[in-house]
């Protein structure tokens, strides 16, 4: 009975000087963990936040109000109405994007041929009531006017695998 003590106190302190070890290991290695609203982490080209709408460097929408993302959209978040213009293209009156109903698939962005429904790199978005989560085009072309640089960037940074 006594070995046995014996044996189950080596165990027991071997397994604690390991535990000791692997703690002083640790200790001296830079921290993993990051103080999130005052440090934050690296986002990738591909992230896929908060929605915007972007214009043409003259200021013009890029938005064709061609549908596709409309269409495409699985959730059926987006609701889009167009009238013709005085030269013969078509223009968005009401661009609508319900994110309480968005996944956050990328789907119209992907579907989008001349880039004007983006996913922006902010994901720090919150709301108090669901209207607020109703993204009219004028609060989607300021996202777009806001977050542009990123955007632009992002974009260029994905070019070759797109």
């Amino acid at each position: 009975m006594l070995a046995l003590d014996k044996v189950a106190r080596t165990v027991l302190l071997q397994e604690l000087v390991k535990g000791f070890a692997m703690t002083l290991r640790y200790m001296f290695k830079p921290k993993v963990t990051l103080n999130y609203p005052y440090e934050k982490g690296p986002l990738s080209p591909r992230f896929r936040g908060e929605h915007a709408l972007r214009r043409y460097p003259n200021g013009e929408e890029r938005c064709i109000a061609c549908k596709l993302c409309e269409a495409i959209c699985p959730a059926q978040a987006i609701t889009i109405e167009s009238e013709p213009r005085a030269d013969g293209s078509r223009r968005t009156t009401r661009y609508d994007i319900d994110m309480t109903k968005c996944i956050y698939c990328g789907f119209c962005e992907e579907a989008c041929p001349v880039d004007a429904i983006v996913e922006g790199p902010n994901y720090e978005f919150a709301a108090e009531t669901r209207a607020e989560l109703i993204y009219t085009k004028e609060k989607l072309l300021a996202n777009g006017e806001r977050w542009e640089r990123e955007i632009a960037a992002n974009l260029e940074r994905d070019a070759p695998y797109r």
